[in-house]
């Protein structure tokens, strides 16, 4: 224990450095973000992440937007446990079989007016996995959807470029 605690000690703390510029896109579309959900949404917009049966690679995206370098609270969007709370259902993968009905449950408990985004290229159309025995494909093959986000996973830019483009529409 001492010969480890000597070689902290020695060496000291040992982090790489924050990066100094921030991603410039994020930046811009993060600022009209705020602007239109200020506009629609009266200053936050709720959104609830839906897991219909995807292999994670989208919920790892859609996490990276409340990690610092991301920090998508910062433009008024924040995530709820509950859809009773949201103004915005985020819903990724193919829907399987068994995430049908809590799929609709879900929608069905999302107050109105409600916004649905299918989330990457398994929200959109099924992606690999499509319609069979243990899927229903697409989001739209299940509850209406809004807006795609496509990619295969989208990036978190991605993400908030679509979010944006999916509240332009709304005329609440």
């Amino acid at each position: 224990m001492l010969r480890i605690l000597g070689k902290i000690q020695r060496i000291g703390i040992v982090t790489e450095r924050l990066p100094e510029t921030e991603e410039p896109a994020l930046l811009e579309i993060g600022v009209q973000l705020k602007g239109k959900i200020g506009e629609i949404f009266g200053g936050s917009l709720a959104i609830r992440q839906v897991d219909a049966g995807s292999c994670n690679g989208c919920e790892l995206e859609i996490n990276a937007l409340n990690n610092p370098y991301y920090s998508i609270e910062r433009f008024g969007v924040r995530f709820v446990a509950s859809p009773r709370h949201a103004d915005l259902l985020l819903v990724t993968g193919p829907v399987s079989r068994h995430m049908e009905a809590a799929l609709r449950r879900t929608y069905d408990a999302t107050p109105e007016p409600k916004l649905v985004i299918a989330v990457g290229e398994c929200g959109a159309n099924g992606g690999e996995f499509g319609v069979n025995y243990a899927s229903c494909g697409a989001v739209s093959n299940v509850i209406p959807v809004d807006a795609v986000i496509r990619g295969c996973p989208p990036t978190p830019v991605d993400l908030v470029r679509g979010i944006l483009d999916a509240i332009r529409t709304v005329s609440m």
